[in-house]
């Protein structure tokens, strides 16, 4: 049943019912699109020694080798899938792709990244190699850890053409299984 409202101020619980029902039917296309973004970053260098595809497995590949969970194994995947939209504010965009799906210190350690990141390398634009200290206060303890541990093991460091690097095929089904439970909706 299609719905008939040309407004939502005349919309029926009826005519909402069925559309979330459609909605949970169609969630596969979740992740067919995030797969498609991901396949996009094959394209984007920017300088790196890598394209940023690869730079996203091995990010994935590291922390589901370090025995991260299905979510922060997908988040670390997904953690740049802003930067086939926007260099400057990817991991803002990242985060509120992934934060129907994750665990809300999932979302955070993908927002704060970049800041944490930074300390390997801001100070080589003249920003502050510290940055991520401004977010101590804000975030719980654990997420702060979690956080740096992306950004120090993983993240930081997966940017080399001779690593051993999981296929976007080995990480498919994990993609399906995580951005087919949306906590929202």
């Amino acid at each position: 049943m299609a719905s008939t409202f040309t407004r939502m101020d005349e919309s029926t619980a009826e005519q909402w019912a069925e559309i979330g029902k459609q909605t949970r039917a169609n969630s596969g296309r979740v992740a067919e699109g995030i797969l498609a973004l991901l396949r996009s970053l094959g394209d984007i260098t920017d300088g790196f020694a890598t394209d940023q595809l690869t730079h996203c497995l091995q990010t994935a590949t590291r922390a589901e080798r370090d025995g991260a969970d299905p979510e922060i194994v997908v988040a670390s995947l997904c953690h740049d899938i802003g930067k086939a939209i926007s260099v400057p504010n990817h991991p803002a965009i990242g985060a509120e792709i992934i934060k129907p799906y994750v665990r809300e210190e999932v979302y955070w350690m993908i927002k704060a990244h970049q800041d944490f990141q930074g300390k390997h390398y801001y100070a080589h634009f003249g920003g502050d190699a510290n940055a991520r200290e401004k977010h101590r206060e804000a975030l719980a303890p654990e997420v702060f850890e979690l956080t740096a541990r992306f950004a120090d093991d993983w993240d930081q460091t997966s940017f080399d053409p001779d690593y051993d690097t999981e296929p976007l095929e080995h990480f498919e089904p994990l993609v399906r299984e995580v951005f087919s439970r949306s906590r929202s909706m």
